[in-house]
């Protein structure tokens, strides 16, 4: 790692007494001159003092909620570098080199700690339905942006600075993990996966996901995000539903016409008539949103440009002054 760069490591934490010691410890020392900031999120436990203890830099965050606290992570803190974690012991330390180097190299802005390619999660993951979220999460995504990850709902990720001050955070919870991949797949960030080695929380220590409560906010996350990103594609498909639906209501009506001059069902044509125009308005609705995210995605890549100029232009002072 060169002179001068600046790695922070955030672990969001919410009552985890029994192993943030440990994850504190363990990047202290594979990474010993990086920043490592707890941001303990209400923990009515000891996580906070605990961490403190051992050397963290402990930031308090008021509003409940993992998203809640990454979102004033990426906000407070200045690094050229940024990895995330949880402060579960679940995952290895030891591989945080290894995902920091497509970010130093320039050949990610996103890396993803894999559990699952190498099947470390399901080998070790002892909830039920959390590989079937998993899964379920990762099929969705796939099957709506046309690309293949092995792991959305990993809590282990490194980014490099720009991503993560251009990142606008909207969750508040888990589906945090959800929002990043799929922002990362919509404005074509760079993604990178490094299979890891999962391990299950140690006795004693207890999940805070709600399988079924936070699953559904994560597949809700993703139909939304769906309708912000891809309206187009989401209100064509509303739209040719209802227009099939009228016609297949319209065809008798045609029908009965054709054989007897007459529109005996009156209430029928009125209703395929409105399920047609239902589905052109739903089409137009698409077409109009779809060209304003075109125009946000130009803004948001112009931006970017401008903020690259920036950081460029700051580490070239930088190495001056060395």
């Amino acid at each position: 790692m060169n002179f001068g760069t600046r790695v922070a490591v955030i672990i969001p934490c919410f009552n985890e007494e029994l192993t943030i010691a440990k994850v504190v410890e363990d990047f202290g020392r594979i990474l010993p001159d990086a920043d490592i900031y707890v941001y303990n999120n209400n923990s009515t436990d000891s996580t906070a003092s605990i961490a403190r203890e051992h050397g963290a830099i402990i930031r308090n965050e008021p509003r409940q909620g993992k998203g809640n606290a990454v979102r004033q992570a990426f906000r407070d803190i200045d690094a050229d570098y940024y990895v995330m974690i949880d402060g579960d012991d679940t995952y290895p330390a030891e591989a945080v080199h290894e995902m920091l180097e497509p970010l130093i190299r320039g050949e990610a802005d996103m890396v993803i700690g894999d559990r699952l390619s190498n099947m470390s999660y399901h080998a070790e993951n002892k909830r039920a339905f959390h590989s079937f979220g998993n899964n379920l999460v990762r099929s969705l995504i796939s099957m709506f942006y046309g690309v293949k990850y092995n792991d959305i709902m990993t809590g282990y990720r490194a980014f490099n600075r720009v991503f993560v001050k251009s990142f606008p955070i909207l969750s508040k919870g888990f589906e945090i993990e959800t929002e990043l991949s799929i922002h990362c797949i919509d404005k074509n960030w760079r993604i990178v996966e490094i299979p890891i080695d999962y391990r299950d929380r140690p006795e004693g220590s207890v999940s805070k996901l709600s399988t079924f409560s936070d699953g559904f906010k994560v597949l809700m996350t993703i139909m939304t995000l769906f309708k912000d990103y891809k309206p187009l594609a989401l209100f064509s498909v509303v739209g040719a539903l209802f227009s099939l639906i009228g016609l297949v209501f319209g065809i008798t009506v045609v029908i009965d016409f054709a054989q007897t001059g007459l529109v005996e069902r009156l209430p029928t044509a009125i209703l395929a008539v409105a399920l047609v125009f239902c589905g052109l308005l739903s089409l137009a609705c698409g077409l109009i949103l779809d060209t304003t995210v075109k125009g946000y995605r130009k803004q948001y890549e112009l931006m970017l440009m401008d903020k690259q100029e920036w950081q460029n232009m700051s580490q070239s002072t930088l190495n001056s002054d060395q």
